[in-house]
């Protein structure tokens, strides 16, 4: 049993496995027992389950404080690490569920594209996030090997995430195009495709005009199934390299950004139908991954390396994170209020 006493990226195999653990009861209790029929969620049940989720993030971020044993290779000063882990994780936490509403937006569009009646939708995000807690897992092993094996490669994300942001501030952003996608077209060249809706169905057994026989169909929530999975890659990319921005501990990130993942389909039932009314909050998202790439370099390069400047402590990367996403989703209240209360007028 030596095994669980050798450390993976900082910690133990056993805390690695006992938070997988939590996940998988959290997921077991979302669809085995909350979720477990095919029904429509409403905003007040998603809201509900939104909250638990936040709830346990938070009594997890509790535990970091009271509990966690941080390596010091991943802090910038050996003292208060506990402090250093907790604010990092939940800067990360808030960042991840910002980030989570360009998916909301997108994975809008894929139901619609497919038809995806909204009783099973349910169905094809839970699956979602549990391919998305995979592929999370795989690239923040990478980038964690990457970026702690070569330090400079943090300029790297730095110079990629003020890029971005300024894209996602001028409005020229990479669009996510379903109709034109060449992992949908591989998918429907090489698997027989059905266009109807088989119930909770990924795939259904029909005769294959042709032959006869009976043939495997994969029907449209398998391909919206495989959208969603692609949706969260392409959003890994920004995603990934911003958590690193905030936190080089492997385990504040993957746990940050897992805890995110598990709210993102409950946030969808709840503000898919309102998405459009936080039109601002591209602008906050984008000045944000801006000040992430600016804070990377002004710590590493203009504080430790040259010693121009002071160092910018974890607590005040935390409050910028708050002030600005919180800033722009509340204007975007506040103006869309304005814009309803005008028409009624």
């Amino acid at each position: 049993m030596d095994f669980l006493f050798v450390e993976y990226a900082g910690q133990t195999p056993w805390l690695w496995l006992g938070f997988l653990c939590l996940v998988g009861l959290l997921l077991w209790i979302d669809l085995g027992i909350i979720n477990r029929k095919d029904e429509v969620i409403s905003p007040a049940k998603s809201a509900f389950m939104w909250a638990s989720f936040a709830a346990i993030a938070v009594l997890f971020g509790a535990y970091l404080g009271l509990f966690y044993e941080p390596d010091p290779q991943y802090y910038s000063t050996p003292t208060d690490l506990n402090r250093q882990a907790v604010v990092q994780y939940f800067t990360g936490y808030l960042l991840e569920t910002a980030l989570a509403f360009d998916n909301i937006f997108v994975i809008s569009l894929i139901f619609a594209y497919f038809c995806i009646p909204r009783e099973y939708q349910h169905r094809v995000l839970f699956w979602g996030i549990m391919g998305a807690i995979v592929f999370r897992g795989i690239f923040i092993s990478l980038g964690a090997a990457v970026v702690n094996s070569w330090t400079w490669v943090l300029y790297v994300f730095a110079i990629f995430l003020i890029y971005t942001g300024c894209k996602m501030m001028t409005g020229r952003a990479t669009q996510f195009k379903l109709e034109d996608n060449k992992i949908l077209g591989f998918v429907r060249r090489h698997v027989p495709v059905t266009n109807e809706i088989h119930g909770r169905n990924f795939f259904v057994r029909l005769p294959d005009p042709a032959t006869g026989l009976t043939v495997l169909y994969a029907t449209p929530l398998f391909l919206a199934l495989v959208m969603v999975e692609t949706a969260d890659i392409v959003f890994a990319v920004d995603s990934v390299p911003a958590i690193f921005a905030v936190t080089r501990d492997p385990f504040i990130v993957y746990t940050s950004n897992v805890f995110a993942i598990l709210g993102l389909r409950s946030m969808y039932f709840m503000l898919a139908a309102a998405a459009a009314q936080f039109k601002y909050l591209t602008y906050g998202l984008s000045l944000m991954l801006i000040l992430i790439g600016a804070k990377v370099i002004w710590n590493f390069a203009l504080s430790k390396e040259l010693g121009w400047v002071p160092y910018i402590e974890p607590q005040w990367a935390l409050l910028m994170t708050v002030v600005v996403i919180g800033g722009a989703i509340a204007y975007s209240a506040l103006d869309t209020r304005g814009s309803r209360m005008s028409d009624e007028a």
